[in-house]
C-alpha cells in the first residue's frame, strides 16, 4: 500500500530570516485598514499630552494604542484584559501592535485618560465616510436603544427604602458601638488602660460602610429633587409672565424626592429603564441614541442620555448631525416616542421635513386609504402629520426608518456583542458609545472600499 505524502510540517523549524508581519494576513484584512486609517487621523489631542519625556519609562506609541483600541471595538473585544491576551494570541492584534505587548492596565489607563480625544475621532471618521460618498443626508433616521450599565439593577434602592434602611442601620451601628464600648471597658479592667486597640469588628465596618453609601445616595436624590423643583418653578414663572393659557394651572414643584425614586450604588448615574423591545423587562442602563443616514447605514450623530424617554432627544441629535456633517438632512424619520408639536416645528424650522407619527404604529391588516386632494385648512399639527404619513409617498419614506436605524442596533448589539458598557458614569459611557459608533462606521467604510473594483 503506497504511503500518503503530506505537506511539510516542522513545528520546531527555525526561520533563517525574520518574517514580514505584512505576510501574516490577507492584504485586504481589517487590521491593515485600521492601521492605514490611524495614519490619516489627527491624533494631536493625544500626542500633545505626552510632552518631552526625559525621565521615567518610555511610553508605548499612542498611534499603536489607538489602532489596537479601534480594532478591538470593531471586532467586539473591548475589555482591556481580553485585548492584552489577544496581543499574545491573535495575529491581527500582533500585527497592529508590531509584536509589542502592552499589559491590560496600560490599555485601560490609555482609554480612560484619552476618552475625550477618542470620542472626537467619531467626526473624523464620519468625514471620511462623507468623502467616500457613503453619506448624502437625503434621508436620516433617529432611534434609541437601551444598553446595560456596568451595574446590577439589584444594587439600586428607592428613596422610601433608603429612609427606612438609614434608621435601621443607624440603630444597629449604635448597638454595635455600645457593645464595643462595653467590651473595651471590660478589657481595660482586665489588661489596663494602655493596651493597643484592635481594628473595628467586621460586622460594624460593614454596616457603617453601607450606612454611608445609603446616606450619600439619599443626599444625591434630595439634591436632584431640589434642582428639578427650582427648574420647574422658573418655568412656571416664565409661563405666568407670558399671560394666561388654556388648560389646568401648573402644579407647584415638589422639592422632596418621590418615594419610588431610585439610585444605584455601583453606577449612581445609570437609571432603571424598560428594555428595548421587551415591555415587561427592565434594565439598569442608559438610553443610547443614534442618527443614521439611509445611504449606507452610517451613523452621523450619537449620544447617551439618562432619560428613558426619547422625546427630548430629537432636537439635540439633529443639531449634532448638522454640526458633524455641515449639511441639513432633507427628511428625518423618527418613531412615535419622539413626537411633540415642538419637535415638529423645530425640525421644520431647521429646514428638514420631519416624519414623526403622533400615535404608536400597529400592525394593521387593512390600512386606511391614502388621502387625495388638497390638505384641509385648520388641521392641527398632529392631524397634518397623520395625513402626511397616510399618503403613498409618506408611507414609502417612513418605511425606510425601520430598515435604516434598527439594523444598526442589531449589528452593534447582536453582531458585535455590545450589550453592556464597560465603563461607569454618564461621561464615561458617552465616550464609550462614541467609540462603538466610530468603529461601526469604520467597518462600513472598510467593507465598501473592499468591495469596490480596482481602477
Amino acid at each position: 500500500m503506497p504511503t500518503r505524502t503530506f505537506r511539510p510540517f516542522e513545528p520546531d523549524q527555525l526561520l533563517l530570516l525574520p518574517p514580514s508581519l505584512r505576510d501574516w494576513l490577507p492584504a485586504d484584512h481589517l487590521a491593515y485598514f485600521v492601521a492605514d486609517l490611524v495614519e490619516d487621523l489627527d491624533l494631536n489631542p493625544i500626542l500633545t499630552t505626552y510632552g518631552n519625556l526625559t525621565r521615567g519609562t518610555v511610553p508605548y506609541d499612542p498611534r499603536m494604542l489607538v489602532a489596537v483600541l479601534l480594532y478591538a471595538y470593531a471586532v467586539g473585544v473591548p475589555a482591556s484584559r481580553q485585548v492584552a491576551r489577544k496581543l499574545h494570541e491573535d495575529i491581527a492584534f500582533r500585527v497592529l501592535a508590531a509584536n509589542t505587548t502592552p499589559d491590560f492596565r496600560t490599555i485601560s489607563e490609555f482609554r480612560k485618560q484619552h476618552l475625550a480625544a477618542l470620542r472626537g475621532l467619531f467626526v473624523q471618521v464620519l468625514r471620511l465616510c462623507q468623502h467616500a460618498g457613503l453619506v448624502t443626508l437625503g434621508h436620516i433616521a433617529l432611534d434609541g436603544t437601551k444598553l446595560k450599565a456596568n451595574a446590577s439593577k439589584h444594587k439600586a434602592m428607592s428613596y422610601d427604602r433608603m429612609v427606612k434602611e438609614e434608621g435601621r442601620l443607624q440603630a444597629e451601628v449604635d448597638g454595635l458601638l455600645q457593645q464595643a464600648t462595653e467590651a473595651d471597658a471590660q478589657d481595660d479592667a482586665r489588661y489596663g488602660t494602655d493596651r493597643t486597640g484592635d481594628e473595628l469588628p467586621g460586622e460594624l465596618a460593614f454596616r457603617e460602610g453601607r450606612l454611608r453609601k445609603i446616606r450619600e445616595a439619599k443626599a444625591a436624590l434630595e439634591q436632584e429633587a431640589r434642582e428639578a423643583a427650582a427648574a420647574k418653578q422658573a418655568a412656571n414663572e416664565i409661563r405666568e409672565a407670558e399671560g394666561p393659557r388654556p388648560g389646568p394651572k401648573p402644579q407647584p414643584p415638589v422639592s422632596v424626592p418621590a418615594p419610588k425614586a431610585q439610585r444605584n450604588f455601583t453606577d449612581p448615574e445609570s437609571r432603571i429603564m424598560q428594555a428595548s423591545g421587551d415591555k415587561g423587562s427592565f434594565v439598569q442602563g442608559y438610553n443610547c441614541q443614534a442618527v443614521v443616514d439611509t445611504t449606507a447605514q452610517i451613523i452621523v450623530a450619537a449620544d447617551v442620555t439618562q432619560a428613558p424617554n426619547d422625546k427630548q432627544q430629537a432636537q439635540p441629535l439633529l443639531q449634532q448631525a448638522i454640526a458633524n456633517t455641515g449639511q441639513v438632512p432633507t427628511i428625518a424619520s423618527l418613531d412615535a416616542g419622539y413626537y411633540s408639536e415642538e419637535n415638529v416645528h423645530a425640525l421644520t424650522a431647521l429646514g428638514c421635513m420631519p416624519l414623526i407619527p403622533p400615535d404608536r404604529q400597529t400592525h394593521e391588516r387593512t390600512r386606511p386609504a391614502a388621502p387625495h386632494g388638497r390638505i384641509p385648512t385648520g388641521l392641527s399639527v398632529a392631524d397634518r402629520m397623520r395625513r402626511t404619513l397616510r399618503t403613498k409617498r409618506g408611507r414609502r419614506l417612513y418605511a425606510k426608518r425601520k430598515v435604516t436605524v434598527e439594523p444598526v442596533f442589531g449589528q452593534i448589539k447582536q453582531g458585535r456583542g455590545f450589550r453592556q458598557f464597560l465603563l461607569r458614569g454618564h461621561h464615561q459611557v458617552r465616550g464609550e458609545w462614541a467609540l462603538i459608533c466610530t468603529t461601526h462606521n469604520v467597518l462600513k467604510l472598510w467593507r465598501t472600499t473592499r468591495c469596490r473594483p480596482a481602477p
